[in-house]
């Protein structure tokens, strides 16, 4: 019996659903309410219990996947010490955005490959969190800066960053090279505007 199928026989359908989507989707697999039915075991019509169909199947895989970001995001931030500098610290998050994007590049996708719909509360959410924990780190660094658009800018590298290793464009390896090069970019960014008003 597969972790799928032992979490649905434990009684939590929604629970092995999501695994068998997620399953579905690190195979490179499009996870169809027919096929993830399938890899959870159970009959084509059950998904439907809990998403009324694979846009709802896909925003609560997108969820999951803001939640693990974040929790990444936050461990990693946890471990800074007090006395780094605001290139250090931004580039830990930076490097753990990264990571994140290449451990689970299917994942990834699917949750920026599409507009997030306002309508759906809990990937509003999920990802507002993510976006909230940067906003809040910008703040404490540059109290005197325009936070959101620093925020902004600084998402936005490590989000082309993340794209540019997962299409090949720079080398996705070895580890030591993708972090080097992630926070050797943050820092840069940083260095260049030393002396501007940010």
């Amino acid at each position: 019996m597969t972790s799928v199928e032992r979490t649905y026989h434990h009684g939590d359908l929604r629970s092995a659903l999501l695994a068998a989507a997620l399953e579905n989707v690190e195979a490179g697999e499009a996870p169809s309410m027919r096929a993830v039915a399938r890899r959870a075991g159970v009959s084509p019509a059950a998904p439907y219990r809990h998403f009324t169909d694979r846009d709802a199947l896909d925003s609560a895989l997108a969820v999951l996947g803001f939640d693990e970001l974040h929790d990444g995001l936050t461990a990693a931030l946890a471990d800074v010490p007090s006395s780094a500098t605001a290139a250090d610290t931004l580039g830990v998050l930076a490097v753990a955005y990264v990571d994140f994007a290449l451990r689970r590049p299917a994942l990834f996708r699917l949750m920026f490959g599409g507009a997030c719909d306002p309508e759906n509360s809990e990937r509003v959410r999920a990802s507002g969190r993510m976006h909230e924990l940067l906003g809040d780190v910008v703040a404490r660094l540059f109290p005197a800066s325009d936070v959101i658009s620093l925020s902004h800018a600084l998402w936005g590298l490590a989000h082309g960053l993340a794209f540019l290793h997962l299409d090949g464009k720079l080398r996705p390896e070895p580890t030591s090279d993708v972090h080097a090069r992630v926070r050797s970019s943050v820092a840069a960014i940083l260095t260049v505007t030393e002396g501007e008003s940010v």
